[in-house]
């Protein structure tokens, strides 16, 4: 028979964190007075009180997840995040039914960046950082899963976080826990240093922090109907471009980094495939603004081909003109650019 107790033991800890991130959009709504805050409260007590419980009552002193319990563990693990993050905008002023309010939930923890809601602008504070938030926390947990999950199920994992590109089983740092740890402040490191970018560039510091989060998670949650169109700023598209990059490539290499070895940044075949495609893809399309129907100077051609190019190819889905108006050409190319997807372990 199939033991449940290390499953229920990880996923009561995944929904403690849960119930405690609930707590920055809660304190967002009360610090500008706005009635949500008591939805979000009451939705983390209620995730704290699962949590807490299953955490308790499955609480070992060792445990190993063997190959099963890995799969029904991946599984749940994701319907149980989407189901109780789903709780503030079922009970929020939106009115969502239970399913669209899930299906939020799920896009956003997912990073797919779909939405139901029509208004975005018309949101409550504190349902727009929920939403940037899960797609954060969604960013940095596949990652979190990859190193937890893949080994034990004898798929490879650990080869997205060696040391070199080659055969060679040394980790970058001697356990896996050191790894999560590692990339969860390069991951923060980045949001942060991406968030005060779009201060200075003209956005509030909630749209910065907010957009920050869905720019490093590739996920494309945005603040505005418009997306970062609103904003209208050359500077703000440049950093994002910039950073749905950043984001895009395998965090592991940032460790590399820091330890003082660029080298990987140039020798991974993955990574220089993926900025291969991106600068062909961008040539391409800059070329076809300036010399087609578009007639672009070539500053506007390169601003949108290379925003819109790294939006796509990356998965994050952020918008700054209607590019079905391009034509058919960038419409095929987008097509195709948008199954490529980022790095592994990014």
């Amino acid at each position: 028979m199939l033991d449940l107790r290390p499953v229920f033991f990880v996923i009561g800890s995944l929904l403690t964190v849960l119930a405690i991130a609930m707590l920055i959009p809660a304190a967002v709504d009360l610090g500008l007075r706005h009635p949500d805050w008591q939805v979000f409260a009451g939705s983390s007590a209620v995730t704290l009180f699962f949590g807490m419980s299953l955490f308790l009552s499955s609480r070992r002193s060792t445990f190993d997840l063997n190959i099963r319990q890995a799969f029904v563990l991946t599984v749940l693990s994701w319907l149980t995040i989407a189901a109780f993050a789903a709780l503030p905008f079922a009970f929020s002023e939106l009115g969502m039914s239970y399913v669209d309010a899930f299906f939020e939930s799920m896009s956003g923890i997912t990073t797919t960046g779909a939405t139901v809601v029509s208004v975005i602008e018309a949101m409550p504070p504190g349902l727009l950082l929920w939403r940037a938030l899960l797609q954060w926390l969604g960013g940095i947990g596949i990652i979190v899963m990859a190193l937890s999950i893949l080994p034990m199920l004898r798929v490879g994992g650990m080869q997205l976080f060696r040391m070199e590109s080659s055969d060679t089983s040394d980790k970058v740092l001697p356990r896996a826990a050191e790894i999560a740890t590692s990339i969860a402040l390069v991951y923060l490191a980045l949001t942060l240093a991406c968030a005060g970018i779009y201060v200075f560039g003209g956005m509030s510091i909630f749209d910065g922090v907010a957009h920050a989060m869905t720019t490093i998670a590739t996920g494309g949650y945005s603040t505005k109907d418009d997306s970062l169109r609103h904003f209208g700023s050359p500077m703000i598209d440049a950093t994002a471009t910039l950073f749905m990059i950043l984001g895009a490539v395998p965090f592991v290499l940032y460790l590399r980094a820091i330890r003082g070895h660029f080298l990987p940044f140039v020798q991974d075949s993955q990574v220089r495939w993926f900025l291969s495609i991106v600068i062909v893809a961008v040539g391409l399309m800059t070329a076809f603004l300036i010399f087609g129907e578009q007639q672009m100077t070539a500053g506007q051609a390169l601003r949108y081909a290379s925003f819109n190019v790294v939006s796509i190819i990356t998965g994050t889905g952020y918008m700054t003109t209607n590019y079905d108006e391009w034509g058919r050409f960038a419409v095929v190319m987008f097509f195709f650019l948008m199954f490529i997807g980022g790095c592994a372990g990014s």
